[in-house]
């Protein structure tokens, strides 16, 4: 839409690049052509504004095939107005000089056109196409025949308009038809995947059983590993036994062996012993006889002499070396008492002495 502006009186207009601007006055076109920008009097102006880009026009419209399947085919037209001034005198492009708005709707009018053109080549083709072959080819050949008939329609060109694509989104049946149409497709992958399952199921089974087989061989070969390695614990504990049989042997030989030169040489030692015991013995038992001897002489002598000595001398002299000796062994006596009765007995028997 016009950028529209007002200033006492008079109003200007600019215009867009892809807006043709036509501007009538008095029955004279003024101005003509796109992005235009001028000043007009809004009584004595007649102005039309014809869009001259791509357009996309968005249909869906239903159809019905062969075997009197409905269908609902979206499809998309691009267009544009190749020639704004044919545009502009067969549709009403005209504008409000205040306001800019168009008074019509002719876009809607094109749209309505195309719409109507495409619809009809669309159900030409498929009214002649059942609905399997329609859902697997209608798209391309609802597209080709919808471009060719567009083409060809000679109302297009002497409006304007140039088609410059069609392209066909979907060509979808009724829910229900493609929930039938669907199911032997399902029951096919449906079949696929129980095939598939039992497939990986049978593939699981074998893996399975050649886990166990291959435990199972585990477990006999290791079995028989350890049957080898309790005979070979038996071999090395009998050879252990016998190696440690024979060192004991050995060792009571040697210890044996030890234990007779011990002995031998205790029983050696012990001789020696004996037999130097027995020397010292005799020796000792000479000399003791021999000192026994000596002094039984020296005492015989000793005695003798005493006697000799004791011979010659008086009795007087006799009992004073009695009482001196006697003296001499009597313990010490620091004082004695003498009482009459002792007194008179002692010089009683010193008296009976003297007589004697």
């Amino acid at each position: 839409m016009a950028d529209i502006t007002r200033r006492l009186g008079w109003r200007h207009l600019r215009g867009a690049p892809t807006a043709h601007v036509r501007h009538h006055r008095s029955g004279r076109l003024v101005h003509d052509g796109p992005g235009l920008s001028f000043w007009y009097r809004a009584l004595t102006a007649a102005l039309s504004e014809v869009p001259v880009d791509d357009r996309e026009l968005a249909m869906t419209f239903h159809a019905r095939t062969s075997d009197f399947q409905d269908v609902t085919v979206q499809a998309t037209v691009t267009y544009r107005i190749g020639d704004p001034a044919l545009a502009a005198e067969r549709l009403d492009f005209s504008i409000d000089p205040d306001t800019g708005a168009w008074r019509g709707a002719p876009l809607e009018q094109l749209g309505t056109l195309l719409t109507e053109t495409a619809q009809q080549h669309a159900l030409d083709v498929l009214a002649r196409t059942p609905l399997a072959t329609a859902l697997v080819d209608g798209v391309a050949a609802v597209r080709e025949r919808a471009a060719t008939g567009l083409a060809a329609e000679p109302r297009l060109p002497a409006t304007g308009i140039e088609v410059v694509a069609v392209r066909v989104v979907a060509l979808r049946p009724e829910p229900e038809v493609e929930r039938a149409l669907r199911t032997p497709a399902r029951e096919l992958i449906q079949q696929d995947a129980d095939r598939a399952t039992y497939e990986r199921r049978a593939v699981a089974v074998e893996r399975e059983r050649a886990i166990a087989e291959n435990e199972l061989a585990s477990k006999i070969e290791l079995a028989r590993r350890e049957e080898r390695l309790v005979e070979q614990q038996g071999t090395n504990a009998r050879r252990e036994a016998e190696e440690r049989a024979a060192a004991d042997a050995v060792r009571a030989e040697a210890e044996g062996a030890r234990t007779v030169r011990l002995a031998e040489a205790e029983a050696a030692r012990t001789v020696r012993l004996a037999e130097a015991e027995a020397t010292r013995s005799v020796r000792l038992a000479k000399a003791e006889a021999e000192g026994a001897r000596e002094v039984g002489e020296a005492r015989a002598q000793a005695q003798a002499a005493w006697l000799r000595v004791h011979g010659d001398v008086d009795v007087a002299t006799l009992h004073a070396l009695t009482g001196a000796r006697l003296a001499e062994n009597l313990p010490r006596i620091d004082s004695v008492t003498v009482s009459p009765d002792v007194l008179t007995g002692l010089l009683a028997r010193l008296g009976d002495g003297g007589r004697a």
